[in-house]
């Protein structure tokens, strides 16, 4: 893995990846797996238990637990040694989110406080700053929080009115303004703010003490899930703040708000997949339970069709989720060969794959929305009852659409920042889109031919998705040239294709990988042979949408397209009961 050839963000689209160059969840070591386990086992311990008086809101009941975990050692996952903590791999830090997503609101309030709340500090505080807080943050002695959005200024954060103010002789800040949506509030001890300093056009950062003077938090907002999780409104009337108390360089904040915006997109993608678990063992079990025309409703193949679906869903993202972990790993050690300290390599390795960050985030979320809601189908009555999990999970899950940036900001983001990185210079994308498009007539397309191995049609599939995504790209840039920014319903037709080519690329390099490991692959063929084949028919229709709107006359791009999503067909129905047939007789996720 060491000499793994590294990609950039979104290069994906027009470079072929090896599978020796992923990590798989196959491939967890000994230590991994331990701490995956402390995390489980803390959660059977000291959260399960108490979920239900969590839920009423009792910040000191939260604040006592996510104290616990830090005897555990899990609030130091991600922070170097020096300042206290086990400087765990970011593939590491990624497996932690997952099996902590399991949580609810607890997970909500752990990744508030050991992510956004203690890693701005770590990243771009000074040595003074990281001694102060970090040591403090890591060990639960102190909590964080993180106070970015605004009344007025939620999407657009640089938006924000919060001002402010030097003094006169330079040792303080006086700070004005009030933040909203601060996770952890009720109970914080640190809050990393984002305010204007006098007249600046852009944010800077502070780290502001909670007990400071003139910091008024107002009650716990009422969610619709959540609950347990404390949300609450700052107010911030003549605060001093120490001058010593900027955060990273006068201006910055912005760009510091942007990076720790994509790490919490990355490590939501791994939350979001204990969540998905979570629902599909308590789907199961239930279906294994419950009976109805005097037999298991686990026979059933409409249910069994829908265990097989949160299945594939769950295992497709995780696969996409530790395949950039990995990156980011080695990203981490370039940068910190080039002389970066660990922090700033961390957050800048992070920051570099803001393409995959907002695939995760979106697809993540939405994966989990159909998990979750599926799970409350097959409970019938009985998920719509609080008495059940699924009924908090389904709306706990809600939110995740909305947090670190909405969908629809995410899914502009990641068609914006594929087009720029090539524009740069990253990677050979327009000259490529544009040679596609010459003669619609000559594109080369892969049709399978009985010669083919298994993973030669999977391959060529998906390079057939990624020419339809290049057809567009050049489509849409050359008809709006820059009113592309106003066509976002085309440019999300161009998004939801290149999540699905990411998603479907990362499967079948895991699935193969498990088979040049094991010798078979078994039931993970079943997976993957309905996940490209939906992936492949989803691109086509996206395609077509955005084809039509830009030009309905354009025949030619229209057939092209039409030829590059025909595939074998697929015994699906078969494929999803082999899935849910294992998946009922382990009576738990276990793939």
């Amino acid at each position: 893995m060491e000499n793994k050839e590294l990609l950039k963000s979104g290069e994906f689209l027009v470079r072929e990846v090896n599978p020796r160059d992923i990590f798989i969840p196959e491939e967890y070591d000994e230590e991994q797996l331990m701490i995956a386990q402390t995390c489980k086992d803390f959660l059977e311990a000291e959260v399960y238990p108490l979920l239900d008086e969590l839920d009423k809101g009792d910040r000191e009941l939260m604040k006592e637990i996510v104290k616990k975990s830090a005897d555990l050692g899990l609030m130091g996952i991600s922070v170097n040694e020096e300042y206290g903590g086990f400087g765990q791999s970011f593939v590491t830090q990624m497996l932690t989110a997952e099996t902590l997503g399991a949580a609810y609101s607890f997970s909500v309030a752990f990744m508030a406080h050991s992510g956004i709340g203690t890693l701005p500090i770590l990243y771009y505080g000074n040595e003074d700053q990281r001694q102060r807080y970090v040591t403090k943050l890591v060990t639960g002695e102190l909590i964080g929080s993180y106070c970015l959005t605004e009344p007025g200024a939620g999407s657009d954060a640089n938006a924000g009115k919060t001002n402010a103010v030097p003094s006169e002789d330079g040792s303080h800040y006086i700070l004005n303004g009030q933040k909203m949506w601060a996770t952890n509030a009720g109970f914080a001890d640190t809050q990393t703010v984002f305010a204007k300093i006098e007249n600046d056009r852009v944010l800077s950062a502070f780290i502001v003490d909670s007990a400071s003077e003139g910091v008024v938090v107002g009650p716990d907002e009422h969610k619709m899930g959540i609950k347990g999780s404390s949300t609450a409104q700052i107010y911030y009337n003549d605060v001093k703040v120490p001058s010593s108390n900027l955060l990273g360089k006068r201006g910055e904040g912005f760009r510091i708000a942007l990076n720790i915006l994509h790490m919490g997109r990355i490590k939501l993608g791994a939350s979001v997949l204990g969540a998905a678990k979570k629902a599909i063992t308590d789907s199961v079990q239930y279906a294994n339970e419950r009976k109805q025309f005097r037999t298991l409703i686990a026979n059933f193949g409409a249910i069994k069709h829908k265990l097989a679906e949160m299945v594939i869903k769950t295992f497709a993202a995780e696969s996409a989720v530790y395949r950039v972990s990995k990156d980011v790993d080695v990203l981490i050690e370039k940068y910190k060969s080039e002389g970066h300290d660990m922090g700033r390599a961390t957050i800048d390795a992070i920051a570099h794959y803001a393409v995959e960050a907002a695939i995760l985030k979106v697809y993540g979320s939405e994966m989990l929305d159909y998990v979750v809601d599926e799970a409350v189908q097959i409970h019938g009555g009985m998920g719509y009852s609080a008495e059940m999990d699924v009924e908090r999970g389904y709306r706990d899950s809600r939110i995740n659409r909305i947090f670190e940036g909405t969908n629809e900001i995410n899914r502009i983001l990641l068609v914006d920042t594929v087009m720029k990185r090539a524009l740069r210079g990253d990677y050979d994308l327009f000259d490529k889109a544009a040679k596609l498009a010459e003669d619609l007539s000559d594109i080369e397309i892969y049709k399978m031919s009985a010669s083919d191995g298994y993973f030669t049609v999977k391959s060529g599939y998906i390079s057939n998705m990624k020419k339809i995504a290049l057809l567009l790209i050049d489509a849409a840039t050359r008809t709006y040239e820059r009113k592309l920014v106003h066509e976002q319903e085309i440019l999300n037709n161009i998004s939801d294709i290149i999540m699905e080519i990411y998603i479907a690329e990362s499967l079948t390099l895991r699935v193969k990988k498990i088979e040049n490991i094991k010798g078979e692959a078994g039931i993970y063929r079943d997976i993957l042979d309905v996940y490209v084949y939906d992936a492949v028919q989803k691109t086509r229709k996206f395609a077509l949408d955005a084809v039509y709107s830009i030009d309905e006359s354009t025949g030619g791009l229209s057939k092209a397209i039409s030829g590059l999503s025909e595939t074998a067909g697929i015994n699906v129905k078969e494929a999803r009961r082999q899935i849910a047939d294992k998946l009922i007789e382990d009576n738990i996720y276990k793939f």
